[in-house]
């Protein structure tokens, strides 16, 4: 799934932000958020830091774990807990989707179902809500025979 904002539009939104709460862009900021929104699939703190430290080694990881609250907090990202004792993040600005997660390798799968959101609504109304958001997490195990971490299969 991909990041439908340009993006000239999350700059102009954090900088905003930033101006907002009496910060400035700084070039650090700037190296992370660019690592952030031009990352694949949901990085944690420690992922993002070893994209940014190999780009800038001067860049700390509390600047980046700094930062990605910062991005949090002005909306142009979100937080996941997926069971795998870390935060990730992703983008907000990415279509809705839900996740398939590998309890063994950690394999990430988005995916949507018109199907599923449909049910949600409608189990929503059935018991008097309005959904605002959702978020569906599926653990499960994946059908890679090469999973690296599937426990073996005894006889």
């Amino acid at each position: 799934m991909t990041n439908p904002e340009k993006p000239e539009a999350w700059r102009e939104r954090l900088e905003q932000h930033l101006l907002d709460n009496g910060l400035r862009m700084t070039r650090q900021r700037l190296i992370i958020a660019e690592a952030f929104f031009g990352a694949s699939g949901h990085p944690n703190i420690d992922e993002l830091y070893e994209q940014v430290k190999a780009e800038d080694p001067s860049v700390g990881q509390a600047t980046v774990y700094r930062t990605l609250k910062l991005l949090v907090d002005s909306g142009l990202a979100n937080q996941s807990h997926f069971g795998d004792g870390t935060t990730r993040y992703e983008s907000s600005h990415r279509e809705h989707h839900d996740h398939l997660i590998c309890d063994d390798c950690g394999v990430i799968v988005e995916f949507r179902n018109e199907t599923i959101e449909r049910l949600q609504d409608r189990i929503a109304e059935e018991h008097g809500f309005t959904v605002l958001e959702h978020e569906m997490v599926i653990h499960g195990r994946c059908n890679d025979a090469d999973c690296p971490r599937r426990p073996s299969r005894r006889p």
